[in-house]
């Protein structure tokens, strides 16, 4: 049995990568990141719901729910050659510390209101340069 937090998130990519698997489930086999997606929606809708109802027990289960299909989209994007989880948590790590300038940069935001004007200005420069 698992303990640690990193235990059972790789446990769960083992699962996932199970049902994945040639003798696994059928229509786990035949999802796509595409195909996913209906899914994923209505778990992100049960959390808000879940939160709007204060509904701790009902949340801890749509949380897990939410990281399934998390690891299922990964699962798929590495299946394909796109990239892997490691690749997302990369990713999200280094955006947390680069955005948040007043917690981890020189750039001290004197008051929330402003660390958040920071995260967004950072979000809309990062996103207009994709796009160009």
């Amino acid at each position: 049995m698992s303990n640690t937090v990193q235990e059972k998130f790789e446990e769960l990519i083992t699962i996932v990568k199970r049902l994945k698997a040639p003798d696994g489930c059928p229509w786990d086999r035949e999802q796509t990141n595409a195909s996913l997606l209906p899914y994923f929606l209505e778990e992100a809708y049960e959390v808000i719901e879940s939160v709007d109802n204060e509904n701790w027990f009902e949340l801890k289960e749509e949380l897990g729910d939410i990281l399934l299909h998390v690891i299922f989209q990964a699962v798929l994007a590495e299946e394909n050659g796109h990239f892997n989880i490691n690749d997302s948590l990369d990713n999200v790590n280094e955006k947390l510390v680069r955005r948040d300038r007043k917690s981890f940069g020189d750039a001290r935001a004197e008051k929330e209101c402003h660390t958040n004007r920071n995260w967004e200005a950072e979000n809309h420069k990062e996103k207009k340069g994709k796009s160009e």
